[in-house]
């Protein structure tokens, strides 16, 4: 497996202005790139499409829509639907969000994820965007993700067309599960899977676990073992390399991608 499935998630060098990432993932031979709505929209939609279709990259997905415990979620997610397709990305990574302030009512939340998806799905059909619900791990349930196993998302996913709403995997996320691999096959027989992400466990955790993703190869997820398992599952799609981390981000942006790049031979191809 050689760089053309490997894609560099914006915010792995957070830091990195958007010309410069993409004309530094061109001299690499990077040809994937995952975007995110606020750099996008400081640089202009148009012009990022522009510029990314110039250098003859592929945007692999923009994140995010989802947080639908917000008053505003469905028409927020309209837009980034209609984002997401300018861009040419195939999927929508949506982090379905926690519960609204005050809540303790987890199964709310849930159904209110449910309702949504239903309601943005052919919404995004008529776009040719793909919503792919990404599980979190279960310590963001409370403020950030309510889906916290892939088995939940692909339950989310069921009575909505395939072609229109998918899974995300994320190997952060999902390593502890010990029902992740049967729910990545799970997720191939039912053609669920929209996008692959991987990112290391450090342990201890950082004192801001939003920043506390590994390098891949630092820590205990094995990385190879979600690759295999999702290509036996019929993905072929791209792996986007998504790692939230301080020191990653203080890292020259060039530097940063060559890391990401031999670790990533080194750890999942």
């Amino acid at each position: 497996m050689s760089l053309e499935r490997f894609s560099l998630n914006q915010w792995t060098t957070r830091y990195w202005p958007l010309p410069d990432l993409v004309a530094g993932c061109a001299e690499a031979g990077v040809t994937g790139v995952g975007l995110w709505r606020e750099p996008v929209a400081e640089y202009g939609l148009a012009r990022t499409a522009k510029l990314v279709r110039d250098a003859g990259l592929t945007v692999t997905s923009l994140c995010r829509g989802g947080f639908f415990q917000q008053p505003d979620a469905i028409a927020e997610n309209r837009r980034a639907i209609e984002e997401t397709a300018e861009l040419g990305a195939p999927a929508l990574a949506l982090v379905s969000g926690g519960l609204p302030e005050g809540s303790r009512d987890v199964d709310g939340a849930r159904q209110r994820v449910a309702d949504a998806l239903a309601e943005l799905a052919p919404y995004a059909g008529r776009y040719g965007v793909r919503l792919a619900i990404e599980p979190l791990h279960p310590m963001y349930c409370s403020d950030r993700c309510v889906v916290s196993t892939l088995d939940q998302a692909l339950d989310l996913a069921a009575p909505l067309p395939a072609a229109q709403v998918g899974v995300m995997v994320d190997t952060y996320h999902l390593w502890w599960d010990p029902g992740a691999y049967a729910a990545i096959a799970r997720a191939g027989a039912e053609d669920r899977i929209a996008l692959f992400q991987v990112a290391d466990w450090i342990t201890p955790l950082p004192e801001g676990v939003l920043t506390g993703r590994g390098m891949l190869g630092d820590g205990c997820v094995e990385l190879r073992r979600f690759r295999t398992a999702v290509d036996e599952a019929g993905y072929t799609g791209p792996i986007e390399v998504e790692i939230f981390n301080d020191d990653l981000w203080a890292m020259p942006g060039a530097e940063a991608l060559s890391l990401c790049v031999a670790r990533f031979a080194e750890h999942v191809t």
